[in-house]
Protein backbone atom coordinates (compact mmCIF):
# COMPACT_ATOMS: atom_id res chain seq x y z
CA UNK A 1 0.00 0.00 0.00
CA UNK A 2 2.69 1.99 0.96
CA UNK A 3 4.70 1.83 -2.25
CA UNK A 4 1.23 2.47 -4.32
CA UNK A 5 0.86 5.54 -2.55
CA UNK A 6 3.97 6.49 -3.63
CA UNK A 7 3.44 5.67 -7.25
CA UNK A 8 0.78 7.50 -7.14
CA UNK A 9 2.27 10.79 -5.70
CA UNK A 10 5.42 10.82 -8.02
CA UNK A 11 2.63 9.75 -11.44
CA UNK A 12 0.80 13.29 -10.85
CA UNK A 13 4.43 14.59 -10.15
CA UNK A 14 5.66 13.17 -13.43
CA UNK A 15 1.77 14.77 -14.96
CA UNK A 16 2.49 18.25 -13.48
CA UNK A 17 5.95 18.59 -15.13
CA UNK A 18 4.91 17.28 -18.33
CA UNK A 19 1.89 18.97 -19.07
CA UNK A 20 2.55 22.22 -16.68
CA UNK A 21 6.17 23.64 -16.55
CA UNK A 22 6.94 24.53 -20.20
CA UNK A 23 3.51 26.15 -21.47
CA UNK A 24 2.47 27.47 -18.12
CA UNK A 25 5.29 27.97 -14.79
CA UNK A 26 7.56 29.40 -17.42
CA UNK A 27 6.22 31.60 -18.63
CA UNK A 28 4.37 32.77 -15.66
CA UNK A 29 7.98 33.03 -13.61
CA UNK A 30 9.16 35.06 -16.47
CA UNK A 31 6.01 37.47 -16.67
CA UNK A 32 6.73 37.70 -12.59
CA UNK A 33 10.48 39.08 -12.96
CA UNK A 34 9.34 41.55 -16.07
CA UNK A 35 6.65 43.29 -14.18
CA UNK A 36 8.89 43.41 -11.57
CA UNK A 37 11.81 44.64 -13.48
CA UNK A 38 9.82 46.96 -15.99
CA UNK A 39 7.01 48.31 -14.21
CA UNK A 40 6.74 51.13 -12.15
CA UNK A 41 6.36 50.62 -9.00
CA UNK A 42 4.62 53.98 -8.27
CA UNK A 43 2.36 52.93 -10.73
CA UNK A 44 0.91 50.12 -9.83
CA UNK A 45 0.45 51.76 -6.09
CA UNK A 46 -1.07 54.40 -8.05
CA UNK A 47 -3.86 51.99 -9.50
CA UNK A 48 -3.66 48.86 -7.26
CA UNK A 49 -2.06 49.97 -4.33
CA UNK A 50 -3.59 50.08 -0.92
CA UNK A 51 -4.61 53.47 -0.81
CA UNK A 52 -6.34 53.68 -3.93
CA UNK A 53 -10.23 53.60 -4.23
CA UNK A 54 -11.09 50.10 -3.06
CA UNK A 55 -13.96 49.81 -5.83
CA UNK A 56 -11.63 51.37 -8.51
CA UNK A 57 -8.81 48.82 -7.90
CA UNK A 58 -10.81 45.89 -6.65
CA UNK A 59 -12.85 46.20 -10.06
CA UNK A 60 -9.38 46.63 -12.71
CA UNK A 61 -7.70 43.89 -10.92
CA UNK A 62 -11.07 41.42 -10.85
CA UNK A 63 -11.07 42.44 -14.93
CA UNK A 64 -7.54 42.33 -15.50
CA UNK A 65 -7.87 38.63 -13.90
CA UNK A 66 -10.86 37.35 -16.69
CA UNK A 67 -7.86 37.40 -19.83
CA UNK A 68 -5.20 35.39 -17.54
CA UNK A 69 -5.60 31.88 -18.19
CA UNK A 70 -3.98 30.51 -15.09
CA UNK A 71 -4.30 27.59 -12.70
CA UNK A 72 -4.12 28.18 -9.12
CA UNK A 73 -0.01 27.51 -9.28
CA UNK A 74 0.53 29.69 -12.32
CA UNK A 75 -1.25 32.63 -10.77
CA UNK A 76 0.72 33.14 -8.11
CA UNK A 77 3.74 34.41 -9.72
CA UNK A 78 1.90 36.72 -11.31
CA UNK A 79 0.05 37.92 -8.05
CA UNK A 80 3.05 37.81 -5.94
CA UNK A 81 4.88 39.86 -8.71
CA UNK A 82 2.23 42.49 -8.89
CA UNK A 83 2.32 42.91 -5.01
CA UNK A 84 5.93 43.43 -4.23
CA UNK A 85 5.60 45.74 -6.68
CA UNK A 86 3.45 47.94 -4.52
CA UNK A 87 -0.30 46.75 -5.84
CA UNK A 88 -2.55 46.54 -2.48
CA UNK A 89 -2.85 43.04 -0.91
CA UNK A 90 -6.71 43.06 -1.73
CA UNK A 91 -6.02 43.33 -5.42
CA UNK A 92 -3.22 41.08 -5.09
CA UNK A 93 -5.33 38.04 -3.84
CA UNK A 94 -7.92 39.03 -5.98
CA UNK A 95 -5.90 38.04 -8.87
CA UNK A 96 -4.79 34.67 -7.13
CA UNK A 97 -8.52 34.27 -7.04
CA UNK A 98 -9.92 35.18 -10.01
CA UNK A 99 -7.71 34.54 -12.68
CA UNK A 100 -7.99 30.47 -12.33
CA UNK A 101 -11.43 30.52 -10.61
CA UNK A 102 -13.18 32.52 -13.55
CA UNK A 103 -10.83 33.22 -16.24
CA UNK A 104 -12.12 33.49 -19.92
CA UNK A 105 -11.13 31.15 -21.13
CA UNK A 106 -12.55 28.03 -18.34
CA UNK A 107 -15.75 30.07 -18.58
CA UNK A 108 -16.32 29.53 -22.16
CA UNK A 109 -15.36 25.60 -21.84
CA UNK A 110 -17.82 25.31 -19.08
CA UNK A 111 -20.38 27.29 -20.35
CA UNK A 112 -20.34 24.32 -23.95
CA UNK A 113 -20.39 21.49 -21.35
CA UNK A 114 -22.46 22.96 -18.70
CA UNK A 115 -24.47 25.61 -19.69
CA UNK A 116 -25.46 29.10 -19.62
CA UNK A 117 -26.59 28.79 -16.56
CA UNK A 118 -23.88 27.66 -14.08
CA UNK A 119 -21.33 29.92 -16.45
CA UNK A 120 -23.19 33.02 -15.58
CA UNK A 121 -22.90 31.21 -11.84
CA UNK A 122 -19.59 30.88 -11.78
CA UNK A 123 -18.64 34.41 -12.97
CA UNK A 124 -21.23 36.15 -10.53
CA UNK A 125 -20.02 33.74 -7.71
CA UNK A 126 -16.21 34.57 -8.43
CA UNK A 127 -16.56 38.33 -8.71
CA UNK A 128 -18.55 38.14 -5.33
CA UNK A 129 -15.95 35.98 -3.85
CA UNK A 130 -13.17 38.29 -5.11
CA UNK A 131 -14.50 41.58 -3.81
CA UNK A 132 -15.17 40.03 -0.10
CA UNK A 133 -11.54 38.81 -0.47
CA UNK A 134 -10.50 41.79 -1.37
CA UNK A 135 -12.27 44.06 1.73
CA UNK A 136 -11.54 41.46 3.83
CA UNK A 137 -7.62 40.87 3.17
CA UNK A 138 -7.05 44.56 2.87
CA UNK A 139 -8.94 45.27 6.25
CA UNK A 140 -6.99 42.86 8.42
CA UNK A 141 -3.74 43.66 7.20
CA UNK A 142 -4.63 47.66 6.69
CA UNK A 143 -1.75 48.50 9.05
CA UNK A 144 0.84 46.45 7.51
CA UNK A 145 0.06 47.79 3.71
CA UNK A 146 0.27 51.61 4.82
CA UNK A 147 3.90 51.24 5.91
CA UNK A 148 4.56 48.56 3.62
CA UNK A 149 3.81 51.10 0.91
CA UNK A 150 4.49 54.50 2.63
CA UNK A 151 8.15 55.56 1.16
CA UNK A 152 7.09 55.30 -2.53
CA UNK A 153 3.90 57.48 -1.50
CA UNK A 154 3.86 60.32 -3.77
CA UNK A 155 6.57 59.75 -6.15
CA UNK A 156 5.90 60.29 -9.90
CA UNK A 157 7.51 58.54 -13.04
CA UNK A 158 6.12 57.10 -15.98
CA UNK A 159 4.50 53.94 -15.96
CA UNK A 160 6.19 51.55 -18.08
CA UNK A 161 8.43 52.18 -21.34
CA UNK A 162 6.95 51.77 -24.90
CA UNK A 163 9.35 49.00 -25.07
CA UNK A 164 9.01 47.25 -22.15
CA UNK A 165 4.97 46.76 -22.77
CA UNK A 166 5.49 45.56 -25.76
CA UNK A 167 7.93 42.68 -24.10
CA UNK A 168 5.44 42.38 -21.20
CA UNK A 169 2.66 41.32 -23.92
CA UNK A 170 4.86 39.18 -25.94
CA UNK A 171 5.48 37.40 -22.35
CA UNK A 172 1.67 37.37 -21.69
CA UNK A 173 1.02 35.99 -25.48
CA UNK A 174 3.58 32.97 -24.94
CA UNK A 175 1.25 32.03 -21.53
CA UNK A 176 -1.45 32.65 -23.09
CA UNK A 177 -1.31 31.44 -26.79
CA UNK A 178 -1.08 27.33 -26.03
CA UNK A 179 -4.52 27.23 -24.24
CA UNK A 180 -6.02 29.65 -26.60
CA UNK A 181 -4.77 28.62 -29.77
CA UNK A 182 -4.52 24.75 -28.55
CA UNK A 183 -7.68 23.70 -27.21
CA UNK A 184 -8.15 20.41 -28.59
CA UNK A 185 -5.02 17.83 -30.01
CA UNK A 186 -2.00 16.18 -28.43
CA UNK A 187 -0.02 18.19 -25.81
CA UNK A 188 3.29 18.55 -28.16
CA UNK A 189 0.98 21.26 -30.24
CA UNK A 190 0.87 23.09 -27.40
CA UNK A 191 4.43 23.40 -27.29
CA UNK A 192 5.11 23.92 -30.68
CA UNK A 193 2.91 27.23 -30.09
CA UNK A 194 4.85 27.99 -26.59
CA UNK A 195 8.13 27.61 -28.42
CA UNK A 196 7.23 30.14 -31.41
CA UNK A 197 5.39 32.53 -28.71
CA UNK A 198 8.61 32.06 -27.01
CA UNK A 199 10.95 32.99 -29.59
CA UNK A 200 9.36 35.83 -31.00
CA UNK A 201 9.19 37.37 -27.12
CA UNK A 202 12.78 36.04 -26.80
CA UNK A 203 14.30 37.69 -30.04
CA UNK A 204 12.17 40.88 -29.53
CA UNK A 205 13.80 40.93 -25.87
CA UNK A 206 17.56 41.10 -27.01
CA UNK A 207 16.58 43.34 -29.96
CA UNK A 208 15.87 46.31 -27.38
CA UNK A 209 16.89 45.15 -23.90
CA UNK A 210 20.44 45.84 -22.80
CA UNK A 211 22.43 42.91 -21.50
CA UNK A 212 22.67 44.27 -17.89
CA UNK A 213 18.87 44.68 -17.98
CA UNK A 214 17.74 41.49 -18.90
CA UNK A 215 20.12 39.69 -16.43
CA UNK A 216 18.15 41.68 -13.78
CA UNK A 217 14.79 40.40 -15.51
CA UNK A 218 16.01 36.79 -15.25
CA UNK A 219 17.08 37.32 -11.71
CA UNK A 220 13.92 38.78 -10.38
CA UNK A 221 12.31 35.20 -12.26
CA UNK A 222 14.59 33.06 -10.45
CA UNK A 223 13.73 34.48 -6.90
CA UNK A 224 10.24 33.82 -7.90
CA UNK A 225 10.94 29.88 -9.14
CA UNK A 226 13.26 29.57 -6.23
CA UNK A 227 10.76 30.62 -3.32
CA UNK A 228 7.79 28.63 -5.27
CA UNK A 229 8.84 25.95 -7.34
CA UNK A 230 9.65 23.63 -4.38
CA UNK A 231 6.62 24.32 -2.94
CA UNK A 232 4.10 23.36 -5.78
CA UNK A 233 5.62 20.36 -6.57
CA UNK A 234 5.63 19.06 -2.77
CA UNK A 235 2.13 20.17 -3.03
CA UNK A 236 1.33 17.70 -6.30
CA UNK A 237 2.95 14.76 -4.82
CA UNK A 238 1.26 15.39 -1.85
CA UNK A 239 -2.18 15.71 -3.83
CA UNK A 240 -1.73 12.31 -5.79
CA UNK A 241 -1.21 10.36 -2.37
CA UNK A 242 -4.52 12.04 -1.35
CA UNK A 243 -6.19 10.92 -4.79
CA UNK A 244 -5.21 7.54 -4.14
CA UNK A 245 -6.54 7.53 -0.59
CA UNK A 246 -9.98 9.06 -1.29
CA UNK A 247 -12.01 6.66 -3.83
CA UNK A 248 -14.42 8.07 -6.40
CA UNK A 249 -17.31 6.23 -4.78
CA UNK A 250 -16.69 8.07 -1.51
CA UNK A 251 -16.61 11.61 -3.38
CA UNK A 252 -20.06 10.61 -5.10
CA UNK A 253 -22.04 9.67 -1.72
CA UNK A 254 -21.05 12.65 -0.08
CA UNK A 255 -21.95 15.75 -2.55
CA UNK A 256 -25.51 14.95 -3.75
CA UNK A 257 -28.51 17.29 -3.49
CA UNK A 258 -28.17 21.46 -2.19
CA UNK A 259 -27.41 20.73 1.63
CA UNK A 260 -24.64 23.34 3.23
CA UNK A 261 -22.81 19.88 3.93
CA UNK A 262 -22.40 18.93 0.35
CA UNK A 263 -21.29 22.03 -0.28
CA UNK A 264 -18.78 22.22 2.68
CA UNK A 265 -17.58 19.08 1.33
CA UNK A 266 -17.38 20.15 -2.22
CA UNK A 267 -15.33 22.98 -1.28
CA UNK A 268 -12.63 21.59 0.89
CA UNK A 269 -11.94 18.99 -1.89
CA UNK A 270 -11.67 21.86 -4.65
CA UNK A 271 -9.12 23.17 -1.79
CA UNK A 272 -7.13 20.09 -2.01
CA UNK A 273 -6.99 18.75 -4.77
CA UNK A 274 -5.11 20.72 -7.87
CA UNK A 275 -7.28 21.16 -11.42
CA UNK A 276 -5.25 22.41 -14.23
CA UNK A 277 -7.28 25.75 -15.89
CA UNK A 278 -10.70 24.16 -17.94
CA UNK A 279 -9.52 20.54 -16.59
CA UNK A 280 -12.55 21.00 -13.24
CA UNK A 281 -15.54 21.69 -16.28
CA UNK A 282 -15.50 18.08 -17.51
CA UNK A 283 -14.52 16.60 -13.91
CA UNK A 284 -17.58 18.43 -12.77
CA UNK A 285 -19.90 17.57 -15.27
CA UNK A 286 -19.27 14.02 -14.69
CA UNK A 287 -19.67 13.91 -11.03
CA UNK A 288 -23.17 15.84 -11.66
CA UNK A 289 -24.47 12.81 -14.05
CA UNK A 290 -23.05 10.31 -11.14
CA UNK A 291 -25.83 12.87 -8.68
CA UNK A 292 -23.72 15.20 -7.43
CA UNK A 293 -26.10 18.39 -6.65
CA UNK A 294 -25.64 21.50 -8.89
CA UNK A 295 -24.39 24.15 -5.37
CA UNK A 296 -22.38 22.05 -4.79
CA UNK A 297 -20.97 21.40 -8.94
CA UNK A 298 -20.53 25.51 -8.60
CA UNK A 299 -18.30 25.08 -4.88
CA UNK A 300 -15.97 22.36 -7.06
CA UNK A 301 -15.72 24.66 -10.26
CA UNK A 302 -15.04 27.85 -7.77
CA UNK A 303 -12.42 26.41 -5.27
CA UNK A 304 -11.24 23.37 -7.66
CA UNK A 305 -9.16 25.61 -9.96
CA UNK A 306 -8.79 28.38 -8.13
CA UNK A 307 -7.40 27.06 -4.96
CA UNK A 308 -5.33 23.89 -4.43
CA UNK A 309 -2.71 22.08 -2.09
CA UNK A 310 0.51 23.50 -4.26
CA UNK A 311 -1.21 26.90 -4.32
CA UNK A 312 -1.99 27.15 -0.30
CA UNK A 313 1.94 26.49 0.06
CA UNK A 314 3.51 28.35 -2.15
CA UNK A 315 1.09 31.39 -0.61
CA UNK A 316 1.89 30.42 2.17
CA UNK A 317 5.46 30.92 1.54
CA UNK A 318 5.34 33.86 -0.69
CA UNK A 319 2.66 35.95 1.29
CA UNK A 320 3.29 34.71 5.28
CA UNK A 321 1.51 32.00 6.62
CA UNK A 322 -0.75 34.19 8.42
CA UNK A 323 -2.30 35.71 5.27
CA UNK A 324 -2.38 32.77 3.47
CA UNK A 325 -4.44 31.31 6.75
CA UNK A 326 -7.17 34.25 6.27
CA UNK A 327 -7.46 33.37 2.77
CA UNK A 328 -7.91 29.89 2.87
CA UNK A 329 -10.36 30.12 5.84
CA UNK A 330 -12.27 33.11 3.66
CA UNK A 331 -12.15 30.98 0.42
CA UNK A 332 -13.80 27.61 2.24
CA UNK A 333 -16.81 29.71 3.92
CA UNK A 334 -18.12 31.87 0.97
CA UNK A 335 -17.40 28.24 -1.25
CA UNK A 336 -19.70 27.38 1.18
CA UNK A 337 -21.93 29.63 1.16
CA UNK A 338 -22.28 30.19 -2.65
CA UNK A 339 -22.79 26.39 -3.19
CA UNK A 340 -25.75 26.38 -0.62
CA UNK A 341 -27.00 29.42 -1.89
CA UNK A 342 -26.99 29.04 -5.41
CA UNK A 343 -28.07 25.05 -5.08
CA UNK A 344 -31.17 26.28 -3.28
CA UNK A 345 -32.32 29.37 -4.41
CA UNK A 346 -31.00 29.49 -8.09
CA UNK A 347 -30.13 26.29 -9.75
Amino acid sequence: MFLELIIAGLSALKEYIALHVLTCLIPAFLLAGAMVSFISKEAIIKYLGSSTNKLKSFSLASLASFFIAACSCTVIPVASGIYYQGAGIGPAFIFLWVAPAANILAVIYTGSILGLKMVASRIISAVFMAFVVGVVMSFIFRKEEIKRTQNLAGVKTKIIAKKDLVLLLLILLSLLSPNYIIQKGPYSHKIMVWLIASAIMLTFAFKVKPLVEIKKWLKETWWFVRIIFPFLLLGVFIVGVIGKLLPQSVIQRWLGGSGMRAAFLATVMGQIMYFATMTEAPFVDTLMKLGMGKGPALALLLTGPGMSLPNMLAIAKVFGIKKAGVYILLVMILGTFVGWFFGNFIF
